[in-house]
């Protein structure tokens, strides 16, 4: 019996040495998440990838270019957003990689993207149960792509993230350029102290570059249970930005949305409000010191209430307290922000821009005061 207790302990032993638990996924780039790792080339004709797991770390369906750097389309150069490559997704192609993470957790991920021949291009990114379309078409910056960002809540230790495009187009070829994915793992949004409103500095948002300079979009979610910046929804046609302290000018803290699309550009939040109380309601108006010059008004508005705040921009930084004091209406009231105008950086570069919002707070108060 000794013998047989020994050696059914060593198969044990033998079997659990050889089960590779994998971590979950750290903040920061996928695996080969900016593709300087391609094909060898025996698994290239030209610069279609032939074979599905060519590049590494990832899995590929379909007409899937791998790009360098410089790379000529025609007369137009392929621009390659971050690094020396990038993958370039054809009619119905796709790529994907399966990583670990912690089960019933909020992920953001985020990725740079270039438009090339198609003028109305879409991106599909899903993971293992959840999906959502990534409108394009829009240019924000003037290098030629953008960075965006998209958020799901794990359904289980593994799963597969998916990038798809779903055009069809005359050439088999044309469609958006992919690079540099990373992921980062999301806490949920707390009160501060009296502060009503949740994530109202918007510290707590996507994974940002710490060599990017442009910012990164979050695109409208409307139909969507999970957003990127927690305890937010955008649910206007067009994205605001994330901007970070290193590259911009923020009000308040390390981060701060910049409301990049006039009108088509909103932020909002329902909160929890007393029926017939009075709140206060306060914000930062700035600019991002991102050569946004010119006149810009927010927009706020709350329960029944509304107010504008102007704020003369030089482009340099700098901003201003607005204040809105309303009257809860319900038991629950929807605070939102927009830009009243559109506006382009003064480099001439057609780039989007606009005011910045900061360090939102939302607080009871005994009466209506002014």
């Amino acid at each position: 019996m000794m013998y047989q207790e020994a050696a059914l302990l060593l198969v044990l032993l033998f079997v659990s040495s050889n089960v590779v638990l994998s971590a979950p996924v750290r903040d920061g780039l996928l695996p080969n998440g900016n593709f300087e790792l391609g094909p060898k080339p025996s698994q290239m004709k030209g610069s279609v990838v032939k074979e599905r797991t060519a590049v590494p770390n990832w899995n590929i369906i379909g007409f899937v270019e791998f790009i360098k750097s410089g790379q000529k389309q025609d007369d137009m150069v392929l621009v390659v957003p971050q690094g020396s490559s990038a993958v370039r997704l054809g009619n119905e192609a796709s790529i994907s990689q399966k990583i670990s993470v912690l089960p019933g957790r909020l992920y953001s991920i985020t990725f740079s993207a270039a438009r090339t021949c198609a003028q109305d291009e879409r991106l599909n990114i899903s993971v293992t149960h959840e999906s959502g379309v990534i409108p394009i078409q829009t240019m924000y910056g003037s290098d030629g792509w953008d960075s965006y960002s998209w958020a799901f809540k794990a359904g289980g230790p593994e799963i597969e993230i998916r990038f798809h495009n779903p055009g069809v187009e005359e050439h088999p070829a044309c469609g958006p350029l992919i690079d540099a994915v990373a992921i980062k793992a999301l806490f949920p949004p707390r009160f501060s102290g009296y502060n009503l409103i949740k994530n109202g500095n918007f510290e707590e948002g996507p994974y940002v570059f710490p060599t990017a300079k442009w910012g990164v979009l979050i695109p409208p979610f409307i139909e969507d249970d999970n957003s990127p910046l927690p305890g937010w929804m955008i649910e206007s046609l067009k994205a605001v930005k994330y901007v970070d302290k290193a590259h911009f000018a923020v009000p308040e803290g390390h981060r701060a949305i910049e409301l990049v699309g006039g009108k088509e550009s909103a932020i909002s939040q329902i909160v929890r409000t007393s029926l017939n109380k009075f709140y206060a309601l306060t914000f930062n108006v700035g600019d991002a010191r991102d050569g946004c010059e010119g006149p810009m008004i927010v927009e706020a508005f709350a329960g029944q209430g509304k107010v504008m705040v102007d704020y003369a921009s030089k482009g340099k930084g700098g901003f201003r307290r607005g204040r809105l004091v309303f009257k809860a209406v319900s038991a629950r009231t929807r605070v939102t922000f927009l830009s009243t105008f559109y506006h382009m950086k003064s480099d001439h570069s057609g780039s989007l821009c606009g005011p910045v919002i900061d360090d939102v707070r939302l607080v009871a108060v005994g009466k209506l005061r002014g």
